[in-house]
């Protein structure tokens, strides 16, 4: 059984004591073990803060890029190496595991394209300058410039190399040096995807450490230059924000938490169209893709009344296409969820749901998978349900299903009612909406726009294009209000702004100018947020 490693402070660390153990969802055997127990995080955060930091910002967005495209490429050459670990750590199936290690590479390619957009600079200009007295030699700027701590990245289980990738892209090309640590039950693909980048001399030392295991008192030693990235659940990030060492240091703190994504159904949208077809297509989708653990996934499907006998046979059928079992096995599309903790919640939260609405499909219950012994594995099949009333379906809107579970409500056919619906959610990381009736969508923005992080719109234009409402686009925001956990990721540059501080800069406009454009003309372009 192989034992996970740390690498902190410029070296490879390995416990003696304290693990936990990593188990196949399959065959439920272990194949490795994680454990940070004698790391020094004192030491650990030193080495970042003072070799990682200093060297990334000595560096200029265009370098900073060059070394992002250069770990895009060696992950990517070590592609299938990476898609085995991640069908035997997490079970996924090959398509799965691919949308992971696909998406994480993609991403680091496009943040290292967006360090050449941003040249050879070292911070960023916010907006134009403005005259600040009667006389225009009185001048102010706003400059975004790096932090000069650490940002300690805390990954989900369920996107063990998108969810790391994603962070340090944005962090690294802002100038900060990253401490991640992945989920512990799926971290044979991180400690794999780390080694890899450590291998190839990527980034300067200290610029990127991992951590396996727990963080012990690492999240009590932060300060106000510091980071903190979270994605998971909703409980666990208010202990993270409740934290008083972390409070009383005023460290960053950017939730990504649970969502009950909603997916709508527009009044206008008639069966054998190329909306009503996406509409079927990517709602059965978002519900078996990762086997339903993606904190993209639809779990609400709003119908017009009318339409909800025609909607519910269209996903049934497409849900008992669906073959559950082993990855390893050719014909299988869904495979296990990851741990014996998942499968627990799923069942119980079923159970949960059933008091206010009936199963349409699935059983609410762990099943055998094909190619697999009867009763191994953490099975779950997917679970289509139905409530009566969209109105008093509490549970339905407040406790979320991490698995293949959605549930289909009916509602009046109103924008307005559509968007009191989702809004019980309490705030989503995505909607989708589904119609061709631009009116529709005017009554949803204005009603409901404001619920969600995204608002994804397919209509019969784009019906060919659509990439998928779960598929998270390194180009756009990725986060959303309440529940959601209130934070924002990724977003081109917008993805930046947590690692960089701005500062209002004012004084002689000459001097200022220069200071703001980094010594050059100042008539000179620079790279400008706005």
């Amino acid at each position: 059984m192989k034992t996970l490693r740390s690498y902190v402070a410029g070296r490879w660390h390995e416990a003696g004591t304290g693990f936990r153990t990593l188990v196949d969802p399959c065959s439920e055997e272990p194949i490795a073990r994680a454990s940070s127990a004698g790391i020094d995080f004192g030491h650990a955060l030193a080495h970042a803060t003072r070799q990682g930091g200093p060297a990334l910002r000595g560096l200029t967005f265009a370098e900073r890029g060059e070394m992002l495209a250069r770990a895009s490429a060696a992950l990517h050459e070590r592609r299938d190496e990476l898609i085995q670990l991640s069908l035997e750590n997490t079970g996924t199936t090959r398509r799965d595991s691919k949308f992971d290690i696909d998406g994480a590479t993609a991403t680091l390619a496009y943040y290292a394209t967006l360090g050449r957009e941003l040249a050879d600079r070292r911070h960023l200009v916010d907006g134009d300058g403005v005259q600040l007295g009667r006389s225009p030699r009185f001048w102010g700027r706003h400059v975004r410039v790096p932090l000069q701590g650490a940002a300690v990245h805390i990954n989900a289980f369920n996107f063990p190399l998108w969810g790391l990738a994603e962070k340090a892209a944005c962090a690294i090309l802002a100038g900060m040096p990253v401490l991640t640590k992945p989920a512990t039950s799926s971290a044979l693909v991180a400690e794999c995807a780390v080694e890899i980048l450590i291998e190839a001399s990527v980034f300067p030392a200290g610029s990127l450490s991992l951590v396996c295991g727990s963080t012990g008192d690492l999240l009590d030693r932060l300060g106000p230059q510091d980071v903190v990235a979270f994605t998971g659940s909703v409980t666990t990030a208010a202990g993270l924000r409740a934290s008083p060492k972390l409070i009383s240091a005023a460290t960053r703190i950017n939730v990504e938490a649970d969502s009950l994504n909603a997916a709508i159904l527009g009044p206008d949208v008639a069966t054998a169209t190329e909306t009503w077809a996406a509409f079927v297509r990517e709602v059965t989708r978002e519900i078996m893709q990762k086997s339903g653990q993606k904190c993209t996934a639809v779990r609400r499907i709003l119908v017009p009344a009318h339409r909800i006998d025609e909607v519910e046979a269209a996903l049934a059928d497409e849900i008992d296409r669906v073959v559950v079992g082993n990855p390893r096995e050719e014909s299988v599309t869904m495979g296990p969820l990851a741990t014996a903790d998942q499968l627990r919640d799923a069942v119980d939260g079923v159970r949960r749901l059933r008091e206010e609405a009936r199963l349409v499909r699935g059983t609410g219950d762990r099943v055998d998978g094909v190619g697999n012994p009867a009763g191994r594995g953490f099975f779950f099949g997917p679970t289509l349900l139905r409530a009566s009333d969209a109105d008093k379906a509490g549970a339905v809107h407040e406790h979320e299903v991490f698995g293949p579970v959605a549930t289909v409500l009916a509602y009046d056919g109103t924008a307005e009612h559509a968007a009191r619906l989702v809004a019980r959610g309490g705030g989503m990381l995505v909607t989708s909406l589904y119609t061709d009736d631009e009116r529709f969508l005017a009554d949803y923005w204005t009603a409901g726009a404001a619920t969600s992080g995204r608002l994804y719109v397919g209509s019969e234009k784009v019906a060919p294009l659509l990439p998928g409402s779960g598929l998270v686009l390194p180009a756009m925001t990725h986060g959303g209000p309440g529940r959601a956990g209130g934070g924002a990721e990724l977003g081109g540059v917008r993805g930046l702004d947590l690692y960089l501080q701005r500062v209002a800069v004012s004084g002689d406009r000459a001097s200022v100018e220069r200071l703001a454009m980094g010594g050059s003309d100042p008539a000179s372009s620079a790279p400008e947020v706005r």
